[in-house]
C-alpha cells in the first residue's frame, strides 16, 4: 500500500523550544510526505520560539501558529494536552485521514510520515503507530530510549483519525501517552512502534527531562503509572529494566519511588475499572511471555471488539 493522496494533520504543543525548534521544523519541511496542515501551538514561550515559528509560517502555507498566553511555566501532562487541544479545536478534523501529536524537539528522517502512512494503510486495525526515539550520547553516538513495541511513543503519536475519535482522544493526565494505546488495544485496534532504521528519530531532549530534571521526570512517570493502574510487580520489573539505561540506576529508582509514594498516599487512579483490569492483564502476560508475545496474544484476543472505525 502506498501513501499517495494521504491527508494528515499535525498538532504541536510547544513552549520555549528555541534550542531545538529549527531542527524539527527543517526535518518536517524535508518530509517526502508533508502534512496537509501543521498547527503549532506556542504555549506562552518566553524565548525566541515565537520568532522562529513566525519565520517558518511565513515561508510555508501549511504551517499555522496559534499563540496562547503565558501560563507561568512548563506543565508536563495536563498542560501539554491542554495546549494540544487548543490547536486541534481550531481545525475540522473530518478533513483528514490521519492526525499526529508531535513535539518540537525531534529530528525526523525524511520518509518518516510516508512510511507510517504506508503501515497504516497496509493494516486496517493499526490505529496508532510511531518510530522509535534515540537520544544523543556525550560521545556523539545515539542510544535508544528503550520504548516498548506495544505503543506509539508520546513525542510523536500518529493516529488514524477514526481510532483517535473512538478512544475518546487523550486523557488530560500525566500518563495520557500510555492510556491511549492500551485503550486502542482494548477496543480491538493495534498500537505499535517500529524500530526500522528509516523510522528511528533523534529525541533532542532526553525523555522525562523537560520540566525540572531527570529525577523529577522519573518521579512523575512513576506517579503516572500508579494513576494509569499499573500493578506492583510490573512497576518493579519496569524500574529494574530502566536502571540499566541512562540515567543509570537513578532513573529506575525515581520511577519506582514515584509509584510507591502515590500508592502509599492512595492517590487517585484512572476511574475506568475495566480498563485497569485490562491493563494489568496485559502487563502480567508481558511479564510471563515477553511484550512481543503479549502483543500477539491480546491483538488476537481483542479482534472481536474491533468495530473498524464505526461508531
Amino acid at each position: 500500500m502506498t501513501a499517495q493522496g494521504a491527508r494528515y494533520l499535525v498538532v504541536t504543543p510547544c513552549r520555549d523550544e528555541a534550542q531545538f525548534a529549527r531542527r524539527t521544523l527543517d526535518s518536517m519541511v524535508a518530509q517526502t510526505l508533508r502534512p496537509a496542515l501543521w498547527v503549532i501551538v506556542d504555549d506562552g514561550s518566553r524565548d525566541e520560539t515565537p520568532t522562529i515559528l513566525a519565520e517558518y509560517a511565513a515561508r510555508h502555507a501549511w504551517i499555522r501558529v496559534v499563540r496562547r498566553e503565558d501560563r507561568g511555566g512548563r506543565s508536563v501532562g495536563p498542560g501539554v494536552i491542554d495546549a494540544f487541544y487548543a490547536g486541534l479545536t481550531t481545525v475540522d478534523t473530518r478533513e483528514f485521514e490521519f492526525l499526529c501529536k508531535l513535539d518540537l524537539d525531534l529530528d525526523l528522517p525524511a520518509r518518516y510520515f510516508e512510511l507510517l502512512v504506508e503501515r497504516m494503510r497496509a493494516d486496517p486495525r493499526l490505529g496508532t503507530c510511531s518510530g522509535t526515539a534515540w537520544f544523543p550520547k556525550p560521545d556523539g553516538g545515539l542510544e535508544s530510549e528503550g520504548c516498548g513495541p506495544e505503543m506509539s511513543v508520546g513525542m510523536t503519536k500518529f493516529y488514524r483519525r477514526v481510532c483517535f475519535e473512538e478512544i475518546g482522544g487523550f486523557v488530560r493526565e500525566v500518563m495520557w501517552d500510555g492510556i491511549d494505546c492500551h485503550r486502542c488495544r482494548m477496543l480491538g485496534w493495534k498500537a505499535a512502534s517500529f524500530d526500522d532504521a528509516e523510522l528511528r528519530f533523534v529525541h533532542l531532549r532526553p525523555m522525562g527531562s523537560s520540566q525540572t530534571s531527570i529525577w523529577s521526570g522519573r518521579l512523575r512517570h512513576g506517579r503516572g503509572q500508579w494513576f494509569m493502574g499499573t500493578g506492583f510487580l510490573y512497576m518493579t520489573a519496569s524500574a529494574l529494566f530502566r536502571m540499566a539505561h541512562r540515567p543509570f540506576v537513578v532513573g529506575g529508582i525515581g520511577m519506582w519511588t514515584g509509584w510507591l509514594s502515590a500508592c502509599l498516599r492512595r492517590a487517585p487512579r484512572y476511574p475506568d475499572v475495566e480498563f485497569r483490569r485490562f491493563l494489568r492483564s496485559f502487563q502480567r502476560t508481558g511479564l510471563l511471555h515477553g511484550k512481543r508475545r503479549a502483543i500477539e496474544i491480546f491483538d488476537e484476543r481483542q479482534r472481536v471488539t474491533w468495530k473498524g472505525g464505526a461508531s
